[in-house]
Order: structure tokens, then sequence, then C-alpha cells
């Protein structure tokens, strides 16, 4: 339900704050407003916590919009500063981890494509490149997937060392290398050909083997291991 956002939470009846409401009903329950306004915390000199969270609403129109919002651009909303739009932006970063976790835990990734669809819809949007790595048990089940680095607009600085330390200590059988381009073409460069080759031949002896590498581009994907790059 929307609440008004001139009213202070304090002058709700108990049963009809948004705190208490995920209490007693559950977070299910609750709408986006009263979800944001938990999450704010508090109103600020520019109005209570959910005229905040309206004004959320307002400006971006729905949960997807707000939830692909920068950090620099959910500041120019009034009464949402730094410390509130980090607070926006990571319990959105939170939401997409468990949902991609949850998703693949136990399930076989059984190919590209699989792959691509995890990460297709949060690394097609980044205005610069970020370079990932899934870790595989010996079933092809993710252990765990790090971020190894976040580089410029076309390019990120990777050393295989960076991704066989979390491998070796997740005990990982076998690794997928995902990292996007924000130009949009997901067309393997030379840099990535040859990154690719090198990081398979460091696998071969560490005994960790590179499954593929897939390149995220805008709504496409680039499977480097099908390209017969390695």
């Amino acid at each position: 339900m929307m609440l008004d956002p001139k009213v202070s939470v304090k002058a709700l009846p108990l049963e009809d704050r948004p705190r208490e409401r995920l209490y007693h009903v559950g977070a299910t329950e609750l709408s986006l407003q009263e979800l944001l306004s938990i999450l704010l915390g508090r109103g600020s000199k520019d109005g209570g916590v959910l005229l905040l969270s309206y004004r959320l609403i307002e400006r971006y129109g729905d949960i997807v919009s707000l939830g692909r919002a920068e950090l620099d651009e959910l500041t120019k909303t009034p009464g949402i500063g730094f410390a509130r739009a980090c607070r926006i932006v990571a319990a959105f970063e939170i939401g997409k981890r468990f949902t991609r976790v949850s998703e693949t835990r136990g399930t076989p990734i059984r190919g590209p494509g699989e792959v691509a669809r995890l990460f297709m819809d949060e690394m097609r949007h980044y205005d610069r490149e970020h370079f990932k790595a899934a870790l595989l048990n010996t079933k092809n089940q993710i252990l765990r997937i790090v971020t190894v680095s976040i580089g410029s607009l076309n390019a990120s600085i990777v050393h295989p060392r960076e991704i066989f330390k979390p491998a070796i200590s997740a005990s990982a059988a076998s690794i997928i290398l995902v990292h996007n381009h924000p130009t949009g073409d997901p067309s393997p460069s030379k840099e990535d050909v040859e990154f690719t080759r090198r990081f398979a031949k460091c696998g071969d002896l560490m005994g960790i083997q590179l499954l593929d590498h897939i390149i995220i581009g805008s709504g496409r994907y680039r499977s480097l291991k099908e390209s017969g790059v390695f």
C-alpha cells in the first residue's frame, strides 16, 4: 500500500508502521515504499522517510529502473545523500547475488548459454569492464563467483594468479571466466584471446581446467571455447 508521503512514520498507528508490518505479515506483503522506508531508516532535513521513499518511486517509476540507477544518479533525488544512495545500491547488489547463487546452487552448468543467462542482465549495463570468475566443482556446479577486477571503458587488467588464488582456496576443479564489453560488442579482442590461451595453459599446469571464457555484450555473448580460441 502507498502511504501518505507527508505523514511521519511515528504518526502512524503502530500496526501500520513498515517495520511492524514486516514483522507481523512478512516482507513479501510490503509495498516498495515501505521496504525503501525500512532500508533508508529515517528521514532527513528534506523530509520524512516516507517522503524520501515516495520521491524515489516517483523519480524511477519501478523497481527495475531504481535497481539500475547509479550511485551519483541516486544522490540527485532530494534527501538521498551519499550514505543513503550506498545503502540502496548495496541492497540491490545483495539481491542480484542471492538470485544468481540460488538459481545455480546444485545445478550443473551445461553450456555457455546458461552462463550468459546468469550474468547477462547484470553485466550488460556496466559502463566499465568487469572481470569475473565462476569456480566450479567436479560436477560443474558453481561453488563461488568472484569479481577479479574492474577496469576502464575498454579494458580490465587481470593476472592469472588473481583468479587461481580463490580457486585453490575453494578447491575448485574448473573455472569459467566472464567479462563484459561496455561497447555492447562481444567480439574478443587480441588481448582477450592471448589472455585466455595463457590462462588455459596455466590451468593445465595447476590441474584446474578452464571450461570457457564468456564475453557479455548488449543482449549478446561470445563463447571463446565455441569459437575455437583454446
